[in-house]
Order: C-alpha cells, then structure tokens, then sequence
C-alpha cells in the first residue's frame, strides 16, 4: 500500500520549519575534571544576562594540553556533570565531543551541531583570558561565522578584541579543577566548591586521591 503525500502537505512543513522560532543555546566547553561552582556560575550567570532558551556543559573526550595521567574518564566526568546540572532545568550536558571521542577543534564541534540543529544559534563562553589566543584557533574566522563567542570579563585582561563579541559579567570565584584535585588527595575539604551530589560521587568512586 503507498502512501500519497500531496505538494500541500510539503509546502506546509516547510513552512512551519521556517516560522519555528530560533533557540538561542549556550555552551561552555572544558575537561570539567571536575565541574565546580565556578562552572555553574558562568553558565547561569551568561544564560540569565543574554536570556537564553538552554544552556550546556560540554566535556572534552580528551582535553588538549593536559597531563593524560591527571584525566579521569569521560565517563565520570559525564556523569558528575549530570549529578551538578540536574536540579537546573536550564542546564544540560552536550555530549558531541565525548561521542566523537579523541581530541577535537571547536570548528568541527559546533559544525556537526549547527547541521544537527540548523534552527539554532549558539553562543560559545571563553573567559577574558583566552580571547587574545582566538587567533590560534582552528578555523578562527569560519568560526565567527558559525557562531557568537561570549567572553567572560577578567580583571587584568583588556575587554577589546579584534573579534566581534559579547562581554559578559560574571563573579570571579578563585576555584579551579586543579585546586579541587589538590586539595582531595591532600585530605582537604571540598564542600562548597563543588555541589553536594558531585563530592558524594567522588567519594563513591574513589576519584582523584591517588592522582600522582
């Protein structure tokens, strides 16, 4: 038995594709080895400034210029983004790079996720610090094209660019993944750094205490 589908039917669909409104999506990329408050804060604090529809944590499968011993599996840090994300309607975890698997160029990255999602524009958070490095990037000026970057103020670092972007305030929070790790196989506390369900998972699976 066929099935007929009339020219109407069509033309219908497409515009309906057409008229859809545009979802407006962040994303910040990182080892997030692991994710910490800090994290949390840029995201919600770039999501509410530019009132975005969505905004994701996406994870590196291998991060680039780090010690590969000091890298847990991807697997972990997936799923302690998940633990710190999930009372956060707005915030998601972009698995594009994980899937992908191997190092990847954020060119590659946002292509693939621009095709898979046409009807959405993205805004790429770097902080203050990297935007003179923007240059170096693979495919810079394709990129700009692709996507807006997001840059985080930082005190110490100029807000000019070359490049078209949007500055954003955020609270500076002296916290990083290195301390984290640091202060877990030093015995040290890490409460109020990462959220509760994260330091759960972390003692669970007995991460980080004996990293070298």
């Amino acid at each position: 038995m066929s099935t007929h589908v009339d020219n109407h039917t069509i033309v219908h669909e497409k515009t309906e594709m057409i008229n859809e409104p545009r979802k407006r999506v962040g994303i910040l990329g990182g080892g997030f080895n692991p994710v910490h408050l800090g994290h949390l804060v840029m995201a919600e604090q770039v999501y509410a400034q530019l009132a975005l529809d969505e905004f994701y944590l996406m994870p590196t499968y291998q991060p680039p210029h780090v010690d590969k011993k000091t890298v847990i599996d991807a697997s972990h840090r997936v799923a302690m983004l998940e633990l710190a994300t999930k009372s956060n309607s707005h915030l998601k975890v972009e698995l594009e790079e994980v899937y992908r698997e191997g190092k990847s160029y954020t060119f590659d990255t946002m292509e693939s996720l621009i095709a898979k999602n046409p009807n959405t524009d993205y805004y790429f958070v770097i902080g203050g610090d990297m935007v003179d490095y923007l240059p170096k990037w693979y495919k810079i000026d394709e990129l700009m094209k692709m996507i807006q970057f997001v840059a985080i103020k930082r005190s110490g670092f100029p807000q000019t660019s070359d490049y078209p972007l949007i500055w954003v305030d955020s609270p500076r929070m002296d916290i990083s993944s290195s301390l984290i790790r640091q202060n877990i196989q030093r015995g040290c506390p890490i409460k109020y750094l990462v959220t509760d369900n994260v330091i759960d998972y972390i003692q669970k699976k007995d991460l980080y205490r004996h990293d070298n």
